[in-house]
């Protein structure tokens, strides 16, 4: 329990070190007068909240020397690129119409600006680490010239309203006026004057409640009878699968299986005296050991870690940790809670050498990479795909740097450390009878007893656990939306675990009674399978027209 009281202090200690995003003014404490720093983020479509670019991508009004604020892994990790801007906001300092800059746009910088207000562009601004939006333009159709269909307007003036309580800014937000724009339709030059005006607003509200304007959509009261109702539903079908299944095992199960605990030899002697049917002829070959079983030793280790991976982060977004827009925050935490479990991926790998294994090294390795290798794959794809576009989600080589010593330095070591203590504290395998020594033929099934159909059957009920909550993580993690209530999930994981738990014994049992004693494989593809069901689900959104997913937005 030291050893772990330690670990957990380490973790904690390690995310909130990497997690320090401050301002200029550390304890956010201003004057009047004093200059609250106005950064800008990134710009990219509405449609589309991954798709960033560089704010001066754009031909904005910008510095004689531009300034990056310094990132740390969990903000690189989510695209943020944050500059300096024109922008001078003192604090309780109003203006109005106040110029920002003169600027000519060439031909090139028009049609620029026309094709991100062509696509809905919007950017993202930061003052005193709160975030705020406003729409770069807009377009409509023209009903007077034939010839030009749609006309396109830049934004030339923003309303900044801040709102304050004693010396500290408690919100901040930007609008736009409608009135103020100028026409970029043609290709040609264009004379703007980007103006601002900022405007102080007193408040009571306290400093510690400024986050609550962006968790108010998702503890909105219509949002939570929504969770309120995915939680009853969930546990109403929980608790008619544990009675049936409950059922089942007192009227059928309890006698059957206290008198095949016996020895399989004698068994096989007393076979002539009674006939046996059903699963109690293959409880010979039940503790059979599967094929390739390192490979599956190696899924049971990944699988561990990730299962404490998602417990760990759920704990800490209930007690208060993931706050919205403390920018980084959900990726530091996901990166160093996974290299820190890689203890608990060796540790459980090396039931290898309890299915008779013997390069318990090799498997290490394998569980190492079994999901670390199709994720690192995947991110080098979208990576190279975000340096081709220019998008603000290329990693830089600081962030690779970090990561790469993370895996090197973290962890590896835990990897086979926890490899070492799984093998030294290992006892041999205790199976609750006796092996036989030749495999008893499987029968010929029905097409709906293969992998396949029973996957498909296993994944759908505990979906249906889930599927709500999937949508908010989705609309959180694709669109605008911000997910902020880990309780629920919290509730809903632990729901689909035990619904998954039950679902695989049940259906293991009906493998089992028609004399297929190969269970091994299949009970951890059909446990797995809500997670493939999830996948399909999201890929067949992914392919909508935009017109059917608004609701992302």
């Amino acid at each position: 329990m030291t050893l772990l009281s330690k670990i957990a202090f380490f973790t904690l200690l390690m995310i909130y070190h990497g997690n320090q995003v401050e301002s200029d003014a550390s304890n956010h404490h201003y004057k009047d007068g004093d200059i609250v720093p106005l950064y800008a983020n990134k710009v990219g479509p509405f449609s589309n909240p991954r798709e960033t670019y560089a704010y001066y991508d754009l031909p904005f009004c910008s510095e004689d020397i531009v300034k990056e604020k310094k990132l740390n892994l969990g903000e690189m990790l989510n695209g943020d690129h944050l500059v300096s801007t024109p922008y001078k906001l003192e604090f309780l300092v109003e203006k109005h119409f106040e110029l920002l800059c003169n600027k000519t746009l060439s031909k090139t910088e028009v049609s620029q600006f026309r094709r991100a207000i062509e696509k809905d562009y919007y950017m993202q601004l930061s003052y005193d680490d709160l975030p705020m939006w406003a729409f770069i333009g807009k377009f409509k159709k023209d009903d007077i010239d034939e010839k030009i269909k749609t006309k396109y307007f830049l934004f030339n003036h923003f309303d900044f309203e801040v709102l304050y309580n004693k010396d500290y800014v408690i919100e901040v937000s930007v609008r736009v006026r409608r009135d103020s724009f100028t026409d970029v339709t043609e290709d040609k030059e264009v004379d703007v004057g980007f103006t601002y005006s900022v405007m102080w607003r007193q408040t009571q509200l306290s400093f510690d409640t400024r986050i609550d304007k962006y968790i108010s959509s998702s503890i909105a009261q219509n949002h939570m009878s929504i969770h309120h109702h995915s939680v009853t539903f969930s546990s109403v079908t929980l608790l008619i699968l544990i009675i049936s299944l409950l059922t089942f095992y007192l009227l059928v199960l309890r006698k059957d299986i206290s008198r095949n605990l016996a020895d399989v030899e004698e068994d096989i002697l007393s076979y002539n005296k009674q006939e046996e049917i059903g699963w109690k002829n293959v409880h010979g070959d039940v503790f059979r050991f599967p094929q390739h079983k390192s490979l599956f030793a190696a899924a049971l280790g990944a699988g561990s870690q990730l299962l404490i991976l998602s417990l760990a982060i759920l704990g800490l977004g209930v007690v208060g940790f993931f706050q919205p827009y403390l920018r980084g925050v959900l990726w530091n935490a996901l990166i160093i809670v996974y290299a820190l479990t890689s203890l608990v991926s060796g540790y459980s790998s090396v039931s290898y050498c309890q299915l008779e294994g013997t390069n318990w090294i090799k498997n290490l390795i394998l569980a190492g990479g079994l999901y670390f290798g199709p994720l690192f794959l995947t991110f080098t794809f979208l990576d190279i795909v975000a340096i081709f576009y220019g998008s603000t989600t290329t990693l830089p080589l600081r962030a690779i740097v970090m990561l790469s010593l993370l895996l090197i330095f973290i962890a590896s070591p835990l990897l086979f450390l926890g490899g070492i203590i799984g093998k030294s504290r290992m006892s041999e395998f205790q199976a609750s009878c006796k092996t036989a020594k030749i495999p008893r033929d499987i029968p010929k099934l029905r097409w709906y007893r293969g992998v396949l159909p029973q996957m498909a059957l296993a994944g759908i009920l505990p979906f249906s656990v889930v599927y709500i909550q999937l949508y908010y993580v989705l609309a959180s993690v694709w669109g605008h939306r911000f997910y902020t209530v880990y309780s629920i999930m919290s509730i809903v994981f632990f729901l689909l675990l035990i619904m998954t738990a039950l679902v695989s014994v049940a259906l293991t049992y009906f493998q089992l009674v028609v004399e297929d004693h190969q269970w091994w494989w299949r009970s951890l593809l059909c446990g797995g399978s809500t997670g493939l069901i999830s996948a399909s689900t999201l890929h067949v959104l992914c392919n909508l027209p935009s017109d059917h997913l608004s609701f992302w937005n």
